[in-house]
């Protein structure tokens, strides 16, 4: 599995992709409640901890057989694979592909629970996101553009300050970002300062999902202009009428333009 990150930089880590939220189940919990915990939160197995050391995994698979009132402690599977924080994501990701297991405890070097690394994880990994060198990338675009120097600084910003440049969203994208932000996932933004006005260059899911989970605030790289340009982002803002988040239009049930599907009428 290529990673599609250039060798001179460095690679995606577990921890940085792993959810942080993670169900837990108890040796002494009988059947009966783990199947009962598996229909009400949708999750197909928990880590089994004592305290918040690992000591087994229990999946839906392991309770077919078994009697309501038996211990999880006597089906649970006892011999894991777990992975580290520090883990590169690619080598989790071999783990997962040729072990057929869809998920792994992540313990730190105490051999505490931190996090569970899933196989959907893995592939989020592999997106393209908003990385320093990709935000530096952008500066240096901008720099050459309008021949002006420009400045990095990495701060929470106000959502409600924000000037959107893109009119549209997808609800199912959107849908994805609000997990991320729940489970403590979220990328930062990408904004641009010019003249103390803030334009949103990149996140605009992830801005309406923090909007819907209620924050006021998000972390973002901020490229700050030193001189008064004539900034393209701004023109777009304008000619879409965008002076806010809520200026955003969700496209609801829509495909990605770039997604076809199999399915042809005849």
């Amino acid at each position: 599995m290529s990673s599609g990150i250039p060798s001179n930089q460095p690679q995606p880590t577990v921890g940085q992709y792993m959810t942080l939220k993670v169900e837990i189940v108890f040796p002494d919990d009988s059947v009966a409640e783990v199947a009962k915990k598996i229909d009400s939160t949708g999750h197909d197995g928990f880590p089994v901890c004592v305290g918040r050391r690992v000591v087994g995994f229990i999946t839906a698979r392991d309770l077919l057989l078994s009697s309501d009132d038996v211990s999880i402690f006597q089906v649970m599977s006892k011999d894991l694979l777990v992975a580290h924080p520090g883990m590169v994501v690619q080598d989790a990701a071999r783990v997962i592909l040729r072990s057929g297991i869809q998920k792994l405890p992540v313990i730190d070097d105490a051999g505490n629970l931190v996090g569970i690394i899933s196989n959907s994880d893995v592939i989020r990994s592999q997106i393209e996101r908003a990385t320093p060198e990709k935000v530096g990338k952008l500066m240096r675009t901008l720099e050459s553009i309008h021949g002006t120097k420009m400045t990095q600084e990495r701060k929470n910003v106000f959502i409600k300050l924000l000037i959107p440049t893109q009119k549209k969203v997808y609800a199912d994208e959107l849908e994805g970002r609000s997990y991320e932000l729940s489970n403590g996932l979220a990328e930062p933004l990408v904004v641009i300062d010019c003249n103390d006005i803030l334009y949103l260059a990149d996140g605009h899911h992830r801005v309406l999902a923090a909007h819907s989970l209620g924050l006021e605030k998000m972390d973002a790289y901020v490229l700050n202009l030193d001189d008064s340009i004539d900034l393209g982002m701004a023109k777009t803002a304008a000619k879409e009428g965008l002076t806010s988040i809520h200026d955003i239009t969700i496209v609801d049930y829509a495909r990605h333009p770039l997604v076809e599907t199999t399915r042809r009428n005849n």
